[in-house]
């Protein structure tokens, strides 16, 4: 009974916690999941007021979190879409794979790690947040913007892609090699058609079996078939986070728009869970010694980052400020980055991935949302408007007769 109590104890104070972190986020206009990566670090193992009690049951809400998060994200998007992003982006999305992924497995090696650590170090440094930068857009009131198609096709590509990422990382950390991981991978890629296809056929009969006017059955029906898929997903090692974001795309229509509703408080919920639970396994001891190199990976990620968005927007017919717009805006990283390196530390393949990628994060979805704001400033707009100007013409000196 005492151990209950503490635990009582320790989560109301952690969730009141980040009640109030989240709060002061939204009021100085930053994303709240640095301020939860930061209050993760406070109470974990070398932090300031470690927990005790309640380490596994956050462990087990955090697993909820990713769940909840993918699922969230595949109710975005119908099948149809899917498909249709995937045709017009794709080109976008193979740059940016390049432009973002190869620097981050590049750095690995530079580092001395091995090519499993360059493998999950690749997808952190390649995913940018889409709820991170969601929010930046409303705030700036761009989603109406020519160039917001393009940054939202590159997101879609980008969480298409995860569902064939996650399971090869999954099954490479297992321990099963790259010949397994690449089983894995077809595995997850055949599974992810099917789903697909189903979806674009079946759609509407899967979501009527789900009633959308009864809130308690729906709340229970989607949330419940989204924890059994993921936990087959799991056994089968394609990733609890895939099957979750195949549940999503599975459900469309009236279904999709209620789960969503209904479905949103608790992703806040555990989500804020989970990006605690991954600073609580970082120990903030272990931070300096990677802050430089973490600083130096942000600024090449980040560059590379405006690249893909500059160009993708060119390849549309956009004029110069939208591309910049659209390169600044796909600069944070956030929660499928700490999605993938939570994979690699509960596997124990690189000591030093958690304080880094935990810093990495920390910079890039502090500072991306700042520097976003960029085209905004008339200062900024000013120094465009010249770079753009031609250069007149040399004056050449009148002949003179002699």
């Amino acid at each position: 009974m005492h151990g209950t109590t503490i635990l009582l104890i320790e989560v109301g104070a952690l969730l009141f916690a980040l009640g109030m972190l989240g709060r002061l986020g939204r009021r100085i206009g930053l994303s709240p999941i640095p301020l939860y990566l930061l209050a993760g670090l406070a109470f974990g193992h070398g932090g300031f007021v470690p927990l005790s009690a309640s380490e596994e049951f956050i462990e087990i809400g955090a697993s909820i979190g990713v769940i909840l998060l993918l699922v969230m994200l595949g109710l975005e998007y119908s099948a149809s879409e899917l498909v249709g992003n995937l045709r017009a982006a794709a080109p976008a999305g193979v740059m940016d794979a390049l432009f973002n992924a190869l620097p981050g497995a590049g750095f690995a090696f530079l580092m001395g790690w091995d090519w499993r650590a360059a493998l999950v170090l690749a997808g952190i440094t390649w995913v940018s947040s889409s709820g991170v930068i969601a929010k930046v857009l409303g705030d700036l009131g761009r989603l109406g913007n020519r160039e917001t198609p393009v940054i939202l096709s590159v997101l879609v590509i980008e969480d298409l892609a995860m569902a064939f990422y996650l399971p090869l990382v999954t099954a490479v950390l297992a321990g099963v090699g790259l010949i397994g991981g690449l089983k894995a991978l077809g595995v997850a890629v055949v599974t992810v058609l099917a789903v697909l296809v189903v979806a674009i056929r079946y759609g509407r009969q899967i979501s009527a079996l789900i009633s959308a006017r009864d809130a308690e059955a729906l709340l229970l029906g989607v949330f419940g078939l989204t924890l059994f898929v993921a936990g087959v997903a799991e056994e089968l090692n394609v990733s609890a986070a895939v099957g979750a974001f195949l549940v999503g795309i599975a459900i469309s229509g009236p279904v999709a728009h209620h789960a969503t509703e209904m479905l949103s408080p608790l992703r806040d919920l555990f989500a804020a869970v989970f990006f605690v639970f991954f600073g609580l396994s970082t120990n903030p001891a272990d931070m300096p010694p990677v802050l430089l190199p973490a600083l130096g990976l942000a600024v090449i990620t980040m560059l590379a980052k405006v690249l893909t968005g500059y160009l993708a927007a060119k390849r549309v017919g956009i004029a110069l400020p939208g591309r910049l717009r659209a390169g600044l805006a796909l600069m944070p990283r956030g929660e499928f980055s700490i999605v993938i390196a939570g994979l690699a530390v509960s596997s124990g393949v690189e000591p030093r991935l958690a304080p880094l990628a935990t810093a990495y994060v920390l910079i890039t979805v502090v500072s991306g949302p700042m520097l976003a704001r960029l085209p905004d400033y008339e200062w900024f707009k000013t120094f465009i408007r010249r770079w753009r100007q031609p250069s007149p013409p040399p004056v050449r000196p009148l002949a003179t007769e002699d």
